[in-house]
């Protein structure tokens, strides 16, 4: 159909004498026709085979390493994606097992710490009721030597006292059984 549109606007063309060779453009006079349609295929079969075979191959494996590298790329990407996430997630366990271990170290040296200071805590008890009893028992025998020396005391100064009131030297016995039983009814207030 197009060639005969084409063909049908030349004849419409001749017959209106729309070609004005006259006025100076030969390529548009009819009888140059011929050798321009033969020049015109020959550059154009010359380019069409220069691109078919030169130039669009090599555009072509351009294009095709071009796109090969970037699917390459893309799964480098993908593969490189997946690693990282699967070392994400490695971290992620390695921390998580980091924190429960800290926790319970933590936790242990807590325990620990409290039972050590428990048992610290009862040696040191131990010890203060050790010190209390010994303490008790050094405080005991003070009271009892305290006792005796006060009634040896007493009885001396008592011995002297009638001795130099009275002149007379008094039994021993007498004045040790008299300072006995003031001492007993007296000391037992303090002690």
């Amino acid at each position: 159909m197009k060639s005969f549109l084409s063909l049908l606007l030349a004849l419409t063309a001749l017959n209106t004498n729309l070609y004005s060779a006259e006025a100076g453009m030969p390529q548009l006079d009819p009888k140059y026709w011929a050798s321009q349609a033969f020049w015109l295929i020959l550059v154009f079969v010359i380019l069409y085979i220069s691109l078919s075979k030169f130039y669009l191959p090599k555009i072509k494996s351009n294009l095709d390493n071009r796109e090969n590298k970037i699917k390459e790329d893309l799964e480098n990407a993908n593969k490189f994606k997946e690693q990282s996430e699967a070392k994400l997630k490695e971290y992620d366990l390695i921390l998580d097992k980091a924190k429960k271990e800290v926790n319970k170290i933590h936790f242990d040296s807590k325990t620990a710490l409290d039972k050590d200071i428990q048992s610290k805590k009862e040696i040191i008890e131990k010890e203060i009721e050790k010190e209390i009893l010994k303490a008790q028992k050094e405080i005991s025998e003070i009271k009892k030597n305290s006792i005796s020396s006060i009634q040896n005391i007493s009885e001396n100064i008592t011995a002297d006292i009638i001795e130099k009131i009275s002149g007379d030297k008094l039994n021993e016995s007498s004045v040790k059984a008299a300072v006995e039983e003031t001492s007993k009814k007296n000391l037992s207030k303090y002690l």
